[in-house]
């Protein structure tokens, strides 16, 4: 019952065009029991009797009655199935605009192609059955009362035998619903299946032809795919049962009227029109019963689908828990770490471990240590896509969790070796994140980053589209930009997450002179990979297993013969060589 009074709620800005959309609904049933009720003149006066008179109306009553219910049934059907899809557009990008404010926590937790069959997939389930639900439920409802009406009218002790059924009728109808929903949620489930199955072959296209697996992936998929298959077919089943069911056990109450009606008619308690009328309405009434079945079977699917994206919706967001009341301009003295520690969620291993460090502002400070050292868990903590599990971050002697989230994020740039650029053109790449900008300050970032000679050479210039995630350019290309973003955004934090170390040669050149420029001024944190950035650094901060063990200058650090000389010695002798 929550769920339907929270799909409900939807319903609301829309009120005024259901309203209507039920008065047409009240009219479609008002004239289909009108059809029921002219079966009686049909027989009594016209085949009967013979009544001229009555030979004439008829059809033309017929004929009104029709065009009428077919001008309501218009309005009822465009009128329900607007307000449905309004409220399922609603809730879609009610999801979507949620999902973008929940912590990155929950998006580690739960894989993006999951997220994307919430979105897609659960929420067609909700709209397929909400445009009908609306539909069937009132128009199927309320012509069932109307006929109720009508049988009641023409002969009362009849329609208590014809309405025994009724009960029957409902207990399968909640039977195969609360099956079908059990069905639906697993069908759901299997779809999501499909979607990181189709997503992560997709994705890494490369990786599976370059290991010739082709087959593996074929068969993996076919797994899942008669998984969903066969859940597809249970739930085919059970929905296809449901109507056979319901008309074996309306034939049992037709038999019942046509025995004890048929019975009356002989003995002259009731006139043949009168019985043949009761028994259109009845025959009428059966199929309302049908459709609300159908409909209870949609609402099932729908609501298995409701609970899966009310869950994403009742995880709070970041702003909700958020208790920043704090602004902030820049980094005036230092940054600090102090006694920070950190341990991600349902693991046991510390990813940090009593971490205290200082900052100055603007001072270049590189983080080198072996993979699994906890490097970019510490980066991480700076814009709080996590908070510390203990200790604390603070700017200016102030805890960031004091700090409002937006206006601490503002404050922070972030380039990462994984570039995230979107299917759209050069310039809306550069200014993303800025409402309004002018070209000339596009072209200027550009410029400092670097970019803009080999932009002017695309075939659109800076209005050439870039393709997914800038498939038309290169890998250096691809970090320029990102680089470019970064200094039109102007942060005073700069965080570089391993940002060249993909890179050629050639490429890594032109970065780090983009990169130089972007440090200038900049209280900035290097996750270091090639010997290069780490030299220019101010200081570099040494993890081993997720402790810093060393910090100093690059040939205070060799001269220990520490931590950073074996790394050094490991990692960066090649980029040395070269470098002499």
């Amino acid at each position: 019952m929550q769920l339907y009074l929270r799909l409900l709620k939807y319903l609301r800005p829309y009120w005024v065009r259901l309203a209507v959309a039920v008065v047409c609904s009240g009219l479609v049933a008002a004239f289909t029991s009108a059809y029921a009720w002219l079966v009686r003149p049909v027989l009594d006066e016209v085949f009967i009797n013979r009544n001229v008179t009555w030979l004439a109306l008829l059809p033309v009553a017929l004929i009104v009655v029709s065009s009428l219910k077919g001008v309501a049934s218009y309005g009822q059907t465009y009128l329900m199935v607007y307000v449905g899809s309004r409220v399922v557009t609603d809730i879609r990008q009610q999801l979507f605009s949620h999902l973008m404010r929940l912590p990155v926590g929950f998006h580690l937790r739960n894989s993006s192609s999951r997220m994307l069959s919430r979105v897609i997939n659960d929420v067609n389930w909700i709209q397929n059955a909400v445009s009908g639900i609306l539909k069937d439920l009132f128009q199927q409802s309320l012509t069932f009362l109307m006929l109720l009406g009508v049988v009641f009218y023409q002969n009362w002790r009849l329609t208590l035998l014809s309405i025994v059924v009724i009960p029957l009728s409902v207990y399968p109808m909640i039977r195969f619903g609360n099956r079908l929903r059990r069905i639906a949620t697993t069908g759901q489930e299997r779809t999501a299946d499909m979607s990181t199955a189709l997503q992560e072959t997709l994705t890494g296209i490369r990786i599976v032809k370059g290991f010739t697996q082709e087959a593996t992936e074929d068969q993996r998929f076919a797994r899942i795919n008669q998984a969903y298959f066969r859940t597809w077919m249970k739930s085919t089943q059970v929905s296809a049962i449901t109507s056979p069911v319901l008309e074996t056990v309306g034939i049992l109450g037709v038999a019942g009227i046509i025995w004890y009606g048929g019975s009356q008619v002989i003995h002259g308690a009731m006139t043949p029109g009168t019985f043949f009328s009761f028994l259109t309405a009845v025959f009428l009434m059966y199929n309302p019963i049908k459709r609300l079945a159908s409909a209870n079977n949609n609402i099932q699917q729908a609501l298995a689908a409701a609970e899966r994206v009310f869950a994403v919706l009742d995880v709070e967001t970041e702003a909700a828990t958020d208790t920043g009341v704090r602004g902030l301009d820049g980094v005036q003295s230092s940054m600090e770490l102090r006694g920070v520690s950190y341990r991600y969620d349902g693991v046991e291993t510390w990813a940090l471990r009593d971490i205290s460090l200082k900052v100055r502002a603007g001072e270049v400070l590189a983080l080198v240590g072996s993979s699994g050292a906890g490097k970019t868990t510490l980066v991480n903590l700076i814009p709080r896509f996590y908070d510390p599990t203990e200790g604390a971050l603070l700017i200016d002697g102030v805890d960031l969790r004091e700090i409002r989230l937006a206006a601490l994020r503002r404050q922070i740039g972030i380039v990462s070796q994984e570039t995230l650029l979107f299917d759209d053109t050069v310039r809306n790449n550069i200014g993303y994140g800025k409402d309004e900008i002018s070209d000339e300050a596009i072209i200027e970032a550009a410029h400092a980053a670097y970019a803009h000679e080999f932009v002017v050479k695309l075939p659109n210039g800076y209005d050439t589209l870039i393709g997914e995630n800038g498939v038309k350019l290169s890998g250096g290309e691809r970090q320029r930009l990102a680089i470019a973003r970064a200094l039109l955004r102007n942060p005073p934090i700069l965080i570089l997450d391993e940002a060249t170390s993909s890179l050629d040669t050639e490429s890594e050149r032109m970065v780090q002179m983009a990169l130089a420029n972007l440090m200038q001024g900049r209280t900035t944190f290097v996750i270091a990979h090639r010997l290069s950035t780490v030299q220019r650094a101010d200081r570099i901060a040494v993890l081993a297993g997720g402790r810093l063990v060393e910090i100093g200058r690059h040939d205070d650090l060799l001269a220990r013969g520490g931590t950073y000389q074996r790394l050094y010695q490991m990692q960066f002798q090649d980029d040395g060589e070269k470098n002499d």
